[in-house]
């Protein structure tokens, strides 16, 4: 019987168990750092080791001595030639929701062990497949999705490792170990954040979203304004603009329908749809002033004084009205009309802000000078 017993408790007890919640080895405390870079999101988890170990100042043997130059023999798992763990303990892990460049070189959407090889002038920056091992015992260099290089900077004292996601743009940012007195920073890069966000509207146009026409023709407008997804630019567009589907062809949605249908090479159906929007009877004023002004920016200035003309018809002696006629006028080279426009502005401006700007605008045509 008793054999029975001891027998049944080997077999119940687990040969080796790790369930316990035990503070971190070497007291080195799990960290993560995420950011959006535009659409994507990047994150790195790691853990971070003190410069003061155990009552030590190590400030100036980090470098070149705890970390050492190039590779190493771990001593462990046959590993002659490891690379830094880049951090403590578990690997450092670097995950990317989509493609980016590091250092201007591709690397896929997913989660990667992040090593790297140190040098007083240069460090290897590795990104591994393996992102589950400790440390840089078990690196295997067949498992490289990407090596990069960077130069080391001198950074202000950091008595934690730690991992900054600085100068942070909608299309890129940097993202740099800082530790003690040295940084190593990577420059990431989002170089397709367009087309990522069309491909999200287009897929959360097929959920609850898609019953709104007003998602339609954002998503349209997006699309065209960065020159990605054209098609589905205009089939959104369509679909905006179209009652049998939910849509509401008004003014700003024949607009859209108008730039979809020129991005996509359709001139003759873009210009009929423009000609549509601009007689629709939701146009009001602000509007065909505001088309008026978009194709002086874009340098259609003839076209852009048929909509001015065009608004002063259909809506005569309103204060938007006359500020179009004047920015018309003004880029035809007629100073004296342009002018005649703008004082009848001036007495309609809805505001102070407005009245003063307009005023300047009379002095700077009356000294010949050109206006935005």
């Amino acid at each position: 019987m008793k054999n029975l017993l001891l027998t049944a408790l080997l077999i119940s007890a687990p040969a080796f168990a790790q369930t316990l919640s035990a503070p971190p080895s070497g007291d080195n405390q799990r960290s993560t750092v995420t950011q959006q870079i535009g659409p994507v999101t990047v994150s790195v988890e790691y853990s971070s080791p003190r410069v003061i170990h155990n009552g030590v100042d190590r400030r100036g043997k980090i470098w070149g001595g705890l970390v050492a130059y190039g590779l190493s023999d771990l001593g462990f798992n046959n590993c002659k030639n490891c690379p830094w763990r880049a951090g403590a303990n578990e690997n450092t892990i670097f995950t990317t929701s989509n493609d980016v460049t590091i250092q201007g070189q591709n690397l896929p959407a997913g989660k990667y062990g992040l090593h790297m090889i140190p040098g007083k002038d240069s460090f290897t920056v590795i990104f591994s497949k393996n992102s589950s091992s400790w440390g840089s015992f078990s690196y295997d260099p067949k498992e490289d999705a990407l090596r990069v290089q960077t130069t080391p900077v001198k950074a202000p004292y950091h008595e934690f490792l730690t991992y900054e996601l600085t100068d942070r743009q909608q299309t890129k940012a940097t993202v740099a170990l800082a530790w003690e007195e040295l940084a190593v920073p990577l420059a990431i890069e989002v170089t397709n954040g367009p087309a990522i966000y069309a491909a999200r509207m287009r897929d959360e146009l097929r959920g609850s979203v898609g019953f709104d026409w007003h998602n339609y023709q954002q998503a349209a407008d997006y699309a065209v304004k960065n020159k990605v997804a054209l098609t589905d630019a205009l089939d959104w567009a369509n679909k905006a603009t179209n009652p049998a589907l939910g849509g509401d062809a008004n003014f700003g949605t024949l607009m859209t329908l108008s730039s979809a249908q020129a991005a996509n090479g359709k001139a003759d159906d873009s210009a009929k749809t423009a000609e549509k929007a601009l007689n629709d009877p939701t146009a009001k004023p602000i509007d065909l002033h505001l088309a008026g002004r978009k194709l002086l920016a874009e340098g259609n200035k003839d076209q852009a004084m048929k909509i001015f003309q065009l608004n002063a018809k259909r809506f005569p002696n309103q204060w938007p009205t006359h500020v179009g006629l004047m920015r018309g006028y003004a880029a035809m080279g007629d100073k004296n009309k342009a002018i005649s426009e703008a004082k009848l502005a001036v007495a309609q401006a809805p505001d102070e802000g407005n009245r003063k700007n307009l005023e300047g605008v009379i002095k700077a045509l009356e000294a010949g000078q050109k206006i935005d």
